[in-house]
């Protein structure tokens, strides 16, 4: 596994707005006074709301809210993927999975069109408004290949419908997440296979139950005279 490190360039300082706070109180009052360490995943996905990415003062400023060391707040900020450590595109952050089943539906296809129309991956655009990485599975297996865009699934994309959204995105539009290929959720191409009859799950063949099974108290035992 590679070291994620903080990116090379850092701001002056950071401050948290008042709905980052007020968001940040909500998290900490969760946990007792003696654990406010435990909201640190929840806070530092707030300053990544914020901001777009965290940097090291906002590592700090974390630490100090939390009443913990910067190093304790580096430690989780640099293990989960999920915080972004340098800044990243305000227009969109791509994120195409690249795991056995995206890959084998052609994911390094999307992954083409994404350098071609972006830049390198990992990387801002010329313009700071994209970037665009190779994840790990996302769990939507069955509308591969797919991409998490900002905070939404894009399924069942081919070089044609990426190559869109991204066109799209850049044109001040915003694209509908979900599948690109029809579906609804994930269910079979060309629609459902299986339970088509609605009476199966509607309720509407449900009978009513006059008494729960095993609902009887147990008997009690008396005490040996």
């Amino acid at each position: 596994m590679s070291v994620r490190r903080l990116a090379k360039e850092q701001p002056a300082s950071f401050a948290f707005t008042a709905d980052t706070t007020a968001k940040a109180e909500w998290w900490i009052k969760k946990y007792p006074e003696s654990r406010r360490q435990s909201a640190v995943i929840p806070v530092l996905w707030l300053v990544q709301k914020q901001e777009g990415w965290v940097s090291e003062p906002a590592i700090r400023a974390v630490g100090e809210l939390l009443g913990m060391p910067f190093i304790r707040v580096l430690e989780v900020a640099t293990f989960y993927t999920m915080f972004m450590l340098e800044p990243v595109g305000k227009t969109a952050l791509i994120q195409v999975c690249g795991t056995t089943p995206c890959m084998l539906r052609g994911a390094n296809e999307l992954m083409r069109v994404c350098k071609d129309k972006i830049g390198p991956k990992d990387h801002l655009s010329a313009d700071g408004r994209f970037t665009w990485q190779e994840v790990e599975c996302l769990g939507a297996c069955s509308n591969a290949p797919m991409a998490q865009i900002n905070d939404y699934y894009f399924e069942d994309l081919t070089p044609e419908t990426i190559g869109q959204i991204i066109d799209d995105f850049a044109a001040g539009k915003t694209p509908k997440p979900g599948s690109y290929a029809g579906r609804i959720t994930s269910e079979p191409t060309g629609g459902a296979k299986t339970l088509l009859d609605a009476a199966l799950y509607d309720g509407s063949a449900a009978k009513p139950i006059k008494k729960l099974p095993n609902s009887d108290p147990a008997p009690v035992e008396k005490a040996p005279a």
